[in-house]
């Protein structure tokens, strides 16, 4: 379910200026009544046009309000962010959100919403620990999607797009993470995952469904499955979410077995690998690698297997290359390399609310594999682009990320980094 939470900076740069609110008039607002005056506000409203598109839907429009609260020092400490919106597939619909930030160390959000038609979700997110102060760090997530969009274009790095099919998923799952902090830097954590899912029609007229196109795909009528994975993880970076110098390196293996009540059996390993370098206050390179291996992926459904394609970067579950859909690659195996230089063009402060315009040119290429002894780094599929970001220290930012691929342009809004 993609998110639509435009870049709130560029937005309110262009609704509030000089501390006038041309939403409202264009006179100065310390001249209206104190109860409509927004600086008095206990918290400051961004009224977000929302204009996005996505390479697996249709297009969507809408209007989003951001209400943004902060502390004395002036950082955002929540964000409640309901929004209404029209998808040329989906039709009608609309999420609420809230997202919390007590401090660097916990944060959690949640956010539900549904669209006319097919599409649902439901996501509760609460994580501490985040920071490595302590001992241990605690994660969980409740996850409930019904997502119409999904697309399936067959196994392997050149399979063609005119193998697209189109289908449902409907899954729920219950994630936990629980880390052991030897270190500020070094964790050693165990995840579990039990997951319900099923493959069903698409809300696509207009292209095949998976179901009836690939009717021999493993996995085809979902399943369910216990998941578990062991972690460990390196971490030097200076922020976890807006970091600029730094590295991160994890690596893990998971499990899912028919004699642990899964429907199916499988093993995967991998290395996730970041590092950021400052080369000036106002730039940062930012460089991501990831490298996953399934030796059992022949036994793996289609939607447990490597998905490359699409902005954010979820381990397994989808990996970044911004010129494509997500999942428009799958296989067993999977290689991908991201690289962007994240400049700080502007800084200023708006209705009390300080923020950054940054602009962030990337170049990346990846590639699935079904064999483990196939070269990951032959027949990359590159990349090019430039990513619109929206700044508000020290949590928060909002993008418009604009990728060209192989088969076109792709053009991804929501919040946080893509890795």
């Amino acid at each position: 379910m993609k998110q639509l939470f435009i870049v709130i900076a560029l937005v309110y740069a262009m609704l509030f200026r000089g501390g006038t609110a041309l939403a409202f008039s264009l006179l100065d607002p310390n001249s209206w009544p104190p109860a409509l005056n927004p600086h008095n506000w206990p918290f400051d409203l961004f009224p977000v046009p929302e204009v996005a598109t996505n390479p697996n839907g249709g297009v969507t429009y809408g209007m989003l309000l951001a209400f943004l609260f902060k502390d004395q020092q002036n950082q955002i400490t929540s964000i409640l962010a309901p929004d209404v919106n029209n998808d040329t597939v989906l039709g009608f619909g609309g999420t609420m959100r809230y997202f919390a930030y007590p401090s660097e160390d916990t944060q959690w959000y949640a956010l539900a919403g549904a669209q006319e038609k097919i599409a649902r979700i439901v996501d509760l997110n609460y994580a501490t620990g985040r920071t490595r102060e302590t001992w241990y760090s605690l994660e969980g997530r409740l996850y409930f999607e019904r997502d119409p969009t999904d697309r399936f274009f067959g196994f392997g790095n050149d399979s063609p797009e005119s193998g697209d099919s189109n289908y449902t998923t409907e899954q729920v799952y219950v994630r936990g993470k629980l880390g052991w902090n030897l270190t500020n830097a070094f964790q050693l954590a165990l995840v579990a995952r039990p997951r319900y899912l099923r493959v069903l029609k698409g809300a696509f007229t207009n292209i095949p469904q998976t179901t009836e196109l690939y009717p021999n795909a493993k996995g085809i009528g979902g399943g369910s499955e216990i998941y578990g994975e062991a972690r460990a993880t390196y971490d030097t970076r200076d922020s976890v979410d807006i970091p600029r110098q730094g590295s991160l390196a994890m690596l893990y293996w998971g499990t899912a077995q028919r004699v642990l009540f899964s429907s199916f059996s499988y093993n995967r390993f991998g290395l996730d690998v970041h590092h950021y370098w400052t080369l000036s206050p106002r730039l940062t390179f930012a460089a991501h690698g990831y490298l996953q291996y399934m030796p059992s992926g022949n036994e793996a459904p289609f939607w447990a297997r490597g998905r490359l394609g699409g902005e954010p970067s979820f381990l397994y579950d989808q990996e970044t290359l911004r010129g494509f859909g997500a999942g428009r690659f799958n296989d067993n195996n999977l290689s991908v390399a991201n690289f962007e230089l994240r400049t700080r063009v502007l800084e200023l402060t708006l209705m009390n609310t300080p923020g950054i315009l940054e602009l962030a040119p990337f170049f990346e290429a990846g590639r699935v594999f079904h064999s483990m002894s196939a070269n990951p780094l032959e027949s990359l599929h590159p990349v090019g682009g430039i990513g619109f970001r929206g700044i508000a220290e020290p949590f928060v930012v909002g993008f418009v990320d604009v990728g060209w691929g192989g088969e076109g342009a792709a053009v991804f809004a929501g919040i946080n980094y893509p890795f």
